[in-house]
């Protein structure tokens, strides 16, 4: 388990998917340009591949950790992790049910 404290470090975030292109050499791997409003795009990477079409993904409101170290994955850096759940088909990503401004924060 985790302390209250440990958990309000994470910063939950909506973010709009602007982009989304295939990672060359992964099936599942997704290049996300996603904007949290005011800030500059930012780039995240995500293994839904199998599960979404790109043309789908662009304008979809998301959460995203929004405050992760950068990561890099298949010579690419990852600013973010966006918030899935598990399905029996794979991942599901997690959104928001009505339109938010982008950076919103999720308590």
């Amino acid at each position: 388990m985790i302390s209250y404290d440990d958990f309000k470090k994470v910063e939950l975030r909506v973010a709009k998917i602007v982009s989304a292109e295939r990672v060359e050499g992964s099936e599942k791997l997704l290049k996300l340009q996603v904007t949290l409003g005011d800030e500059v795009e930012r780039q995240i990477l995500a293994g839904i591949g199998r599960r979404y079409e790109l043309e789908k993904l662009i304008g979809k409101e998301i959460i995203i950790v929004a405050n992760l170290e950068p990561r890099s994955l298949m010579g690419f850096e990852s600013h973010g992790m966006l918030l899935a759940a598990e399905g029996e088909d794979g991942p599901v990503l997690l959104t928001v049910d009505q339109e938010v401004k982008p950076g919103s924060g999720i308590k």
